[in-house]
């Protein structure tokens, strides 16, 4: 498999994208491999504020609460906590070396069994899936066509990259964040891509091996125990910290309250500053203020009138299973809204309307003693009936959240929902998928992905759902957007990524959510892409189309990538911009306008 020709001033390249992970250095570990400038001094302005206390991290793995010492800057949380074999004194690199021996004992006998594809690195992170190293700014790109001129800014993309190559059963989604940018700056472009520097990763690095499990390619069986039990045993040891955070912050990005959030439902966000040059630096893991002490879902939603930022948090563990908050434009949080779940409910995405959010509690749940039984804790529960369960914006408690039963209905994105007070209707537009849990699960049955308008009456608690795309016409539609500007209001297009051929994505199609009708972009030949993101030509636009659609793009016949304009009106490609690296196809995006660059917190 081709890889990478560019270098990095900050990472190496690596030889063999599919089966040779090397390590990176940073300007955060020292020589020593210490943390020499997350834990400051004690007469820097950082130290200031020291406070002692632990963020609940509840996930897939619950780990005991413990309360290291940690610098706070007031909403950014960084951890003094010693790491680094450099800092372990004898009995913990002894401690090191058993548990190693361990480790290395399950591994060897996990290899005389095949994995199956959805935690077989082979599979899951081969061809343009393969990691990349990390690319300082490169200037002054190429572009064939015109840029056209309200695209001014940064568009920013998130992905999965793991920093190590995996020893064992890796998952897509398990890989660490890493954030590809592209600035627009008055006709210059330039393009970096760094790794989010989550405290997963900033630990692993100093170490220099993976030692936090991960949640979907590892944690399965009795070996999936054994694993959890190993990584308790490193933490009780002092080798590792967990109290800081295990997430790995790459699915969504959200620019809110001045700050560029990176987000993965594992933890808590963290905040990533875009440099003048276009170049990016993780700030720390943020909690609002010490306001936010639970994880986060990859998909808050801002109200483009009100300005608010609405979020849920789900736990696998305890009661309540999920929760629901929102903050003000300035940041202030409101109190927890516990939504009553009788299971443990994998809740990817959710949806609001101009007064209500529409939450869904499908058939995928989390069910730890599946993995007593050699299975894998998220699963698919056949008795259960999906709902959605529609609550009032700003209700003070979940006693009033009228739920809607939809059955055999899984979607794991939901693109937009409105009201439609005249037939006392929520609709509700999300791409349905079946099976439900072939994401995660190894199934013979090819995945579809079908684009519905799933209809939520309030008076009768009745639902009709339909396919919005013709027979005729059917594609697999999966991940993308609608006009930002209407979000939680009544759209007429909707543009989503071609998932063809699965899990590889071809172009996007613009779809009119009332008619079906489609219009379809293509790539080009061998030309593979992600998510569309849409970008309005401003906020007074007449048409609700009107703007452009952007995507990373890869070319696997030069193995060369690019950044595609299309006009989404003519559906017409624009301006092309030639990458220097290779970007790895990937998960959701943003763009950041430059009025908005200029008051980044």
């Amino acid at each position: 498999m081709a890889s990478s020709t560019s270098t990095s001033a900050s990472t190496p390249a690596w030889n063999n994208t599919k089966t040779r992970f090397l390590t990176s250095s940073n300007h955060l570990i020292g020589p020593n491999s210490s943390l020499v400038s997350i834990c400051p001094k004690p007469n820097s302005r950082i130290s200031q504020n020291l406070i002692v206390s632990a963020l609940q991290t509840p996930s897939i793995l619950q780990i005991p609460k413990q309360a290291p010492m940690k610098a706070s800057t007031g909403a950014i949380e960084v951890s003094c906590s010693p790491v680094g074999k450099e800092n372990w004194n004898l009995v913990q690199k002894l401690a090191a070396m058993a548990l190693d021996a361990i480790e290395d004992g399950l591994k060897a006998r996990e290899k005389l069994h095949a994995l199956p594809k959805t935690a077989d690195p082979n599979v899951q992170i081969a061809g343009n899936f393969a990691p990349v190293s990390e690319e300082p700014v490169r200037q002054s790109l190429p572009v064939d066509g015109k840029i056209p001129d309200h695209i001014q800014g940064v568009y920013l993309r998130n992905g999965a990259n793991p920093l190590f190559e995996p020893t064992s059963g890796h998952h897509l989604f398990d890989g660490d964040g890493m954030i590809y940018a592209v600035k627009f700056d008055k006709g210059s472009i330039s393009y970096a891509c760094r790794f989010t520097e989550t405290q997963r990763l900033i630990q692993e690095r100093a170490i220099g091996k993976p030692v936090f499990p991960k949640a979907i390619g590892e944690l399965h069986g009795h070996t999936g125990i054994a694993k959890l039990v190993l990584f308790y045993a490193r933490g009780l040891c002092g080798l590792i910290d967990h109290t800081q955070g295990i997430g790995v912050a790459n699915a969504g990005l959200v620019y809110f309250n001045n700050r560029l959030l990176a987000m993965s439902e594992d933890d808590l966000p963290y905040h990533v500053r875009i440099t003048p040059s276009g170049d990016l630096k993780t700030a720390g893991r943020y909690s609002f203020d010490g306001q936010l002490e639970s994880t986060m879902i990859a998909h808050p939603k801002i109200d483009p009138v009100s300005g608010e930022l609405f979020a849920l948090s789900y736990d696998v563990i305890q009661k309540p299973y999920l929760k629901y908050f929102r903050f003000s434009p300035d940041g202030r949080k409101s109190k927890d809204v516990a939504i009553d779940l009788q299971k443990p409910t994998m809740v990817h995405d959710f949806a609001i309307t101009e007064n209500f959010v529409v939450v869904p509690d499908h058939q995928v749940v989390f069910n730890m003693s599946e993995m007593i039984t050699g299975g894998s804790p998220v699963v698919y529960d056949k008795e259960k009936v999906s709902r959605f369960g529609v609550l009032d914006k700003y209700a003070e408690n979940g006693s009033g959240i009228k739920w809607v039963e939809v059955p055999d209905c899984f979607c794991f994105h939901l693109w937009n929902a409105w009201e439609e007070p005249e037939s006392d209707e929520i609709v509700v537009i999300g791409s349905c998928m079946t099976p439900a849990d072939s994401i995660f699960n190894e199934y013979n049955e090819e995945l579809k992905s079908v684009l519905s308008e799933i209809r939520l009456n309030l008076k009768t608690g009745k639902s009709t759902r339909r396919p919005i795309l013709s027979p005729g016409n059917d594609v697999n539609l999966e991940a993308g957007m609608v006009n930002k500007n209407l979000l939680g209001r009544k759209t007429k297009f909707a543009y989503l990524a071609i998932a063809e051929p699965w899990p590889k994505v071809s172009g996007f199609a613009k779809v009119n959510l009332s008619t079906g009708d489609t219009k379809k972009y293509f790539y080009g030949d061998r030309k593979y892409g992600g998510e569309p993101l849409f970008l309005p030509r401003n906020l007074h636009s007449a048409g609700e189309d009107d703007g452009h659609i952007l995507a990373f793009v890869h070319d696997e016949k030069t193995w060369k990538s690019e950044f595609q304009i299309v006009n989404s009106v003519t559906m017409e490609l624009e301006a092309t911009v030639k990458l220097p690296s290779r970007v790895p196809y990937g998960f959701h995006g943003t763009f950041i306008n430059t009025k908005d660059l200029a008051t980044q917190a």
